[in-house]
Formats: C-alpha cells, sequence, structure tokens
C-alpha cells in the first residue's frame, strides 16, 4: 500500500496510549505509512528509549486527557485520532468512571478541534449476554466517544495474544505452571482470538479506508475456541504435555482472579476485571472488516507460535506491565524518610557497571540471595502483590516506565542512574536507587541507596524488621554487581598475563 501522504502534506495523527502495548506498536506502523505522529502521554519519559522516538514526524506532548480546553488544542490541525486508552490498572475499583470521564473529554476535545475521526479498540460481546462490568465500560466509552458528532471507528477484539500481552502473559504462565487445573466454567466459553500483529493491520487499515468512519469494526482470528481449547494449543506450542483441566461450579470470579494474579504475573487489580468478563462469548458476528480490508489473520496455533518465539529470542517491543500511571513521593503528610546506604569501588569504567546494575531481575535475579527474594516475591504475591512473576521484558535492556519483578524503573541516566519504585505491598513507600561516579581512568564508585517512608506504626515496624537482612542481602548484591562488571576486566588481565610471562622469556634469552 502506498503512503497516504504526499510529502508535501502529511497528515497529521494524534495517537493516545503510545506508552501502552498496542499504541507502542502501531506508532512506528504509522510513521512508517508516511504519518506524521502526535502522541499525547502522561509521562513523556516513558517514550525516551523507543528507537521511533527520534523520528523527524514524532511530536510528544504532555497530557493526561483531564482537561478538554488543553486537550483540544493538543488535538488541533490532526486528521484522525486513536483513543487507546484504559484505566483499568491506574484507577483501581473507579476505572470504568475514570475511563467514562476521561472518553467524554477527549470527544468534546475532538470536536472542538476539528478532528475528522476518531479510532477505538474496545471489547467484543453481545449486550444479550449480559456483558460483564469490564467489558461494558469498553462499551459505555465507544458511545462516549461518538457523542459529539465526530466519526468513530469502533474496533472490537477478543483476546489479542502477543509477546508481551496481558492475556498471552496470563495463558504462557498458566500451562506452564499448572499441569493440573481447578477451573469455573467459563473455561467452555467460546472466543475468538487475534494476534496483535492483524489488530496493528485493521488500525492502520482503516485510515485509509473511508468506509469505516462511523462503524463498529469486529476483528478477530479465523478460529473459534473454548478457553479450554486455548490452553491446550499454548501447551502444545510450549512443548508441554497435556494439562489436565477439571471444572468446578462454584469458583467465583473473585477466586478466579486471585487465583490467577497468584499463578501468572498479572495483578489482581487486572485479574479481577478479566477473569469477570471471561463468562460472555466473545465472537465476531458479522463479516464487515473482511469486507472492507480483507486480510488473512493468523490463525490461534500460528499467533501463539508467533508470541513465544518473539517472547524466547527477547525481540518484545512492548509489554503490558509498561502501561500504568507513575508512582510518586508518599502522599501523608509528615513522612520520615529512612534510608539504607552502602557503596563500593569496582575498577571497570561507569558504563561497565552501568550494564552490571542493569540486569537485575527477571531471569538472572538479583546478585545473592536468591532465595529470599523468592521468599519476599511468594509473600508479595499471596498478599495480592505482583511478587516475582512480571519478570522484565529483555534480560539487559532497561527502559523508563518498565517493570522488573515487583519494582518499576522510575529514573533511568545512562550511565550514571537507575532509580527502582517498589510495587510489592508494603506499609510504605519504597525505592532502591544506583548511582555511578566515574574515579580515575577505569574505575568507579557505586553508591546502592534503600529508600523507605513508612506509613503508620505498621510501617515503622515493618522497617526495623527488614533491616538486619539488608546488611546481607544488600551487600551481596555490591559484590555480585562489582563481580559483574569487572568480569571482562579480569578476563582481560588473565589473558595478558601468559603474553607478558612469554615477553619476559624472550627478553632473557
Amino acid at each position: 500500500m502506498s503512503p497516504p501522504a504526499t510529502s508535501q502534506s502529511p497528515k497529521t495523527i494524534a495517537l493516545t496510549g503510545a506508552t501502552g502495548y498496542v499504541g507502542g506498536r502501531l506508532a512506528p506502523m504509522l510513521l512508517e505509512q508516511g504519518y506524521h505522529l502526535r502522541c499525547l502521554v502522561r509521562e513523556p519519559k516513558k517514550l525516551d528509549n523507543r528507537p521511533w522516538r527520534s523520528e523527524p514526524g514524532v511530536e510528544v506532548v504532555k497530557s493526561d486527557l483531564s482537561e478538554p480546553g488543553d486537550l483540544a488544542s493538543c488535538l488541533r490541525g490532526c486528521e484522525a485520532a486513536y483513543y487507546l486508552v484504559h484505566s483499568m490498572e491506574s484507577a483501581g475499583d473507579d476505572y470504568a468512571e475514570r475511563d467514562r470521564r476521561l472518553a467524554s473529554n477527549f470527544a468534546q476535545a475532538a470536536a472542538e478541534a476539528g478532528v475528522g475521526r476518531i479510532l477505538y479498540l474496545g471489547g467484543l460481546g453481545t449486550e444479550e449476554d449480559g456483558l460483564s462490568e469490564h467489558l461494558r465500560s469498553r462499551r459505555e466509552v465507544e458511545e462516549v466517544l461518538g457523542s459529539t458528532g465526530v466519526p468513530v471507528t469502533a474496533f472490537r477484539a477478543a483476546i489479542i495474544i502477543g509477546s508481551g500481552s496481558a492475556s498471552f502473559e496470563i495463558l504462557r504462565y498458566l500451562v506452564n505452571r499448572l499441569p493440573v487445573m481447578i477451573t469455573p466454567r467459563w473455561v467452555a466459553t467460546e472466543c475468538q482470538p487475534i494476534a496483535i500483529v492483524d489488530v496493528l493491520y485493521w488500525l492502520r487499515e482503516a485510515l485509509t479506508t473511508p468506509e469505516t468512519a462511523g462503524r463498529v469494526i469486529e476483528i478477530g482470528g479465523p478460529d473459534v475456541v473454548t478457553y479450554r481449547e486455548l490452553m491446550q494449543t499454548a501447551a502444545q506450542v510450549l512443548g508441554l504435555g497435556k494439562r489436565w483441566i477439571v471444572t468446578v461450579p462454584v469458583l467465583t470470579p473473585r477466586l478466579s482472579s486471585a487465583w490467577i494474579s497468584l499463578v501468572t504475573p498479572v495483578t489482581y487489580r487486572i485479574a479481577r476485571p478479566l477473569s469477570d468478563g471471561l463468562r460472555n462469548r466473545v465472537v465476531v458476528t458479522d463479516d464487515t472488516a473482511q469486507r472492507l480490508m480483507p486480510h488473512d489473520a493468523l490463525g490461534v496455533r500460528e499467533a501463539i507460535g508467533r508470541a513465544v518465539t518473539r517472547t524466547r529470542s527477547e525481540q518484545v517491543p512492548t509489554h503490558w506491565a509498561v502501561a500504568g500511571t507513575m508512582p510518586g513521593d508518599p502522599s501523608w503528610a509528615g513522612g520520615k524518610e529512612f534510608r539504607d546506604e552502602r557503596d563500593i569501588r569496582i575498577d571497570a569504567t561507569p558504563d561497565e557497571v552501568f550494564r552490571a546494575v542493569c540486569r537485575v531481575g527477571g531471569g538472572h535475579g538479583w546478585y545473592w540471595g536468591e532465595s529470599l527474594w523468592r521468599l519476599r516475591g511468594w509473600m508479595d504475591q499471596l498478599v495480592g502483590g505482583p511478587g516475582l512473576r512480571r519478570g522484565r521484558r529483555h534480560p539487559e535492556e532497561i527502559e523508563y516506565g518498565e517493570a522488573l519483578d515487583f519494582w518499576r524503573v522510575v529514573g533511568v541516566e545512562r550511565p550514571t542512574s537507575l532509580k527502582l519504585h517498589a510495587e510489592m505491598k508494603v506499609p510504605g513507600t519504597a525505592r532502591l536507587e544506583f548511582e555511578i561516579d566515574p574515579v580515575g581512568e577505569r574505575e568507579s564508585h557505586l553508591r546502592m541507596t534503600a529508600r523507605y517512608w513508612p506509613k503508620g506504626l505498621f510501617g515503622l515496624a515493618y522497617w526495623y524488621a527488614v533491616l538486619p537482612a539488608h546488611h546481607f542481602v544488600f551487600s551481596g548484591m555490591l559484590r555480585g554487581i562489582k563481580r559483574a562488571a569487572e568480569g571482562p576486566v579480569q578476563q582481560e588481565k588473565a589473558a595478558a598475563a601468559p603474553r607478558r610471562e612469554a615477553d619476559k622469556a624472550g627478553s632473557g634469552a
């Protein structure tokens, strides 16, 4: 397909959700098609390390969509606008109300700014089935976006399968960790999964298909399967044996979501609305997408295989855990900051030390006391926290806003500092910071600081209870980072030693 805009008049497209899972993959595709892109994001820093961020056609505007007046100025001059915003993770139980409010602001602003069209991605499901709260919220957003007269192209999809998607992570962890599953009746519900690559195709193609304006477009892969069949297919693709799935009638959505949260990387806050929606049959009921934009979508087995391959080869461009609001300072007044600061000299450059620091978390672990970290992660899972299950997107690369096990990257300055915010359940707010200073030509000073703001008496008790463990865990971490950073240097010295001995022997001869 030829680019939609000439070099004289490139069209500007507004994109919300550019830091999220779908939007982060759609952005470079739109740029490749010749569009200019105006990304409306809550935290611009989250885009700093995206490869497409520095493209000449990219404009990043800070906006949380809360002020229609300011939002209208952000949207002015845009041919179309993608609305890929969801508050489910950041707004807790109030996500539906917050989503309605943000959608209303966006619709008003789009009308005022003269935006030609809004494109939105919601969920499949029919009203006759009694939509879950999550799916009902998606449908309300769709209606609100169209309330001011701006034509809306409303895409509806079921489970999105792709490396790093929440649905795929849930599926992968369930079949990996549970050869025997006790499940509710929703395993017999039919769904029509879709690969992320196909979602992106239709989202992009709609821009050059005028007939899609003002329409509901249902999209899905070619296969309609039950969740039981989906799990068995995933197990086969992953090279696992058959999963034994036992259905019981008494497992409530609350228990299901607690179970999903315990076994998979997805937190309870996200698992609850997702699991509640599993009772709804979500399949494509019309062929509008294929009539207007014909496309050979991937089947379930192909989609899972593609996601597995990209995950194993560490080629995951976006991840569900990166989305969401960034944590701020403690909200309570008078909070005392407790601090545990340790440092070490390392015979390596700041770049080498920074690379070693950036390996923390995920499959690499935390350099020391792995059993203690696993215990802490398990305890966190029991009380509804993320534990160590989220892992990390890439074994060495780190970007702002990324999740590292139960930490979140809230600051990264290469090669001088890395700041992590604790998202495990603690009675207060905790951060872990690494700062690197050069000392001489090939030596660095690494300082690691644990900061903690307790909340209430229990918060104070927690700090003093874990303080003794800091001596072993944090000291061990520093020594481990030192060994990792100095490794290449030591190998170089070891390789040079025989040469020096040979030179001495030669000069003596």
